[in-house]
């Protein structure tokens, strides 16, 4: 059994919906610096009275620059960390445009509806565990920290420590493969396996150690941290990053008015893969044999691609901020239902 001190006994708050209470005491150790920041707003082409919603607040960072930007318009930024809804909450504060929710994006639109808004003009999706959850030891996101398995962005529900203890070794192994992309998923998996027998892993360290013991010494020697890809699975698997991804997307794409933006910034292979393969499928038009004479589907595009491949951090931003060496940037706009003629992409 997994012992009591190891256990976070918060309040879940469940159907999150309700605008956070403005003027909250931030985090003073929240701190974010928002990678491509300058290509965002570039691409959201924010239009003072529009209505834009950042599906993922986090330190407010691109949030704070939408809302300099309006006028009459508004801001809608989500987040389901009660962390990141404080410090949003007060960054935002200054700005009457800008309102908090705690939510997952996945569910921007019942959060949309609770706040009477049928249509964005653009969205801003900056995916990934943030600056605040790795630098937060207690959090148990970081591989680098001796911490309680943890890796809740919520602070509720499935944690690390369920899927490390609970999990069987062929569940262990799929989701290391396919989250982590971890070629030695089935030894990581079988050593949790003979570890927990012995005593529950209850701490980062811990898991580090297993995941450590299972590599072969060449692997062990040549890797920084060998227990990178198992962490980074794990976390998706705890947070359901992927579901959330794919809902999120539909449902924010299906908000959006025609001419709308949607930017999303990703940091792995594994999301970025995603993202371009769900904005290709909403540029794709008529799907009848190429011997059909006229066309009988109806179907039109529904976006188009502002740029053909994602955008990365100039030479500037690399040397300011770590954190933008992986990120990438793809953007698509939204076409008038009816279809019609579509602007040549850039890039």
């Amino acid at each position: 059994m997994r012992q009591t001190r190891f256990r976070r006994h918060r309040r879940d708050h469940g159907r999150a919906g309700l605008l956070a209470r403005r003027g909250e005491r931030e985090p003073v150790e929240f701190s974010h610096k928002p990678v491509l920041l300058g290509e965002c707003l570039e691409n959201l082409a924010i239009d003072p009275a529009g209505i834009y919603l950042d599906g993922t607040a986090g330190g407010a960072g691109h949030s704070q620059e939408i809302a300099k930007r309006l006028t009459t318009g508004r801001l809608i930024a989500l987040d389901k960390d009660p962390d990141a809804v404080k410090t949003a909450s007060a960054r935002l504060a200054p700005y009457p445009c800008a309102q908090v929710v705690q939510e997952d994006f996945k569910n921007a639109a019942p959060a949309l509806d609770e706040l009477g808004i049928e249509a964005i003009d653009g969205a801003l999706l900056d995916l990934g565990v943030s600056s605040h959850q790795l630098d937060t030891p207690e959090r148990g996101f970081s591989y680098r920290a001796d911490a309680p398995l943890d890796m809740r962005m919520s602070q509720s529900g499935l944690s690390a420590y369920d899927v490390v203890n609970g999990y069987s070794p062929e569940e262990l192994t799929r989701i290391l493969f396919a989250y982590g992309e971890e070629k030695y998923a089935r030894q990581i998996a079988r050593k949790i396996e003979r570890l927990r027998e012995q005593h529950p892993i209850e701490t980062t360290a811990q898991l580090v150690e297993a995941v450590k013991s299972a590599l072969p010494p060449a692997v062990r020697r040549k890797e920084k941290n060998p227990a990178r890809q198992t962490f980074q699975a794990i976390r998706i698997e705890v947070n359901g990053e992927f579901e959330s991804l794919a809902a999120g997307m539909e449902a924010i794409f299906d908000r959006l008015a025609p001419g709308g933006r949607f930017c999303v910034i990703t940091f792995h292979s594994l999301e970025d893969r995603m993202v371009k393969r769900q904005f290709a499928s909403w540029t794709v038009g008529c799907t009848c044999p190429s011997d059909f004479p006229v066309c009988v589907c109806g179907k039109k595009p529904r976006g188009r691609l502002i740029y053909k491949k994602p955008i990365t951090a100039t030479p500037e931003e690399l040397a300011e901020n770590p954190r933008s060496h992986s990120a990438k940037l793809r953007v698509i706009e939204k076409l008038p239902e009816a279809g019609g003629p579509i602007p040549t992409e850039r890039g």
